[in-house]
């Protein structure tokens, strides 16, 4: 299947992250950094919303090129989307934009034309805020994403396939994800199958695995079912992938372990990348 149906208002795309907010995501996310991993992956989706908000604007405002879903699993599975957004799940991308929770005022370095850095303040819209508490109930997350899923293609056959984001830093706590995982690489529009990619979010010190393309060098079982529930990147990612200095080939899953800050935005940059818009 070619993956390359246009996305337009009238063939939307459609995004759905889902988010681990289990009590582990309050340790510190793995290489230099100190910072929690609810942290870093609540300001990487926002981050994105904003950039994708962009993308999509045009002189009359922002247009409806993907419909976004951002879900939480921890304590308990659902909309973690805060403020107007609250209890939503699959919102187009026009209201995503003009609805976040607040706008927060944030430092940003940047270079000062002399070869230094100067730290200004820049805006910073929050639609997601982090959370740590709870168990890992991925497979009841999976199988909540699968009905969002079948009721989005119900809506759109003929659509560039839903791209499910799954962001995790633990094994599942509610049983083997794999069939829930199965089940939403089941459905599929007329332009291919629904597309799953894993990223797990590190707590150590060793070295990310991205976008491996076989089993062989994963560390334990558990890297290895996340493997498994992994789609394959459609060609368009993986030559974007390529160009990003990773190695990829024909069989390169859409999936990193051991994932540190930079393995984290990267993951989202390159899964999230859909076909040209119209």
């Amino acid at each position: 299947m070619s993956y390359s149906a246009e996305i337009s208002r009238t063939n939307p795309g459609c995004f759905i992250f889902l988010v681990d907010q289990s009590t582990s995501m309050s340790d510190a996310i793995g290489g230099e950094s100190a910072q929690q991993k609810a942290d870093v992956v609540a300001d990487a989706i926002n981050r994105l919303l904003t950039e994708l908000s962009v993308k999509c604007a045009k002189e009359e405002g922002v247009r409806d090129y993907f419909h976004v879903a951002v879900v939480g699993y921890g304590h308990s599975v659902g909309s973690a989307f805060g403020g107007a957004l609250a209890g939503r799940d699959l919102v187009p991308l026009s209201e995503v934009a003009n609805c976040p929770a607040r706008v927060e005022n944030r430092s940003k370095k940047i270079p000062d034309g002399a070869g230094g850095l100067v730290e200004t303040s820049i805006s910073f819209p929050v639609w997601m805020d982090p959370v740590a508490q709870g168990g890992t109930p991925m497979t009841r997350a999976l199988g909540y994403a699968g009905s969002l899923v079948a009721r989005w293609i119900e809506e759109h056959p003929g659509g560039f396939p839903p791209i499910v984001l799954n962001l995790t830093d633990g094994e599942s706590t509610d049983g083997d994800p794999t069939s829930a995982a199965i089940s939403i690489a089941s459905h599929a529009t007329a332009d291919g199958t629904v597309l799953l990619f894993n990223l797990h979010v590190s707590a150590g010190s060793g070295s990310p695995v991205t976008f491996p393309d076989a089993e062989a060098g994963l560390p334990d079982t558990y890297a290895q079912t996340l493997f498994g529930m992994s789609s394959v990147l459609p060609s368009h990612m993986r030559s974007y992938a390529a160009s990003q200095g990773h190695r990829v080939s024909e069989s390169t899953r859409g999936f990193v372990y051991n994932a540190d800050i930079t393995s984290v935005v990267e993951f989202l940059d390159i899964g999230t990348r859909a076909t040209e818009l119209r």
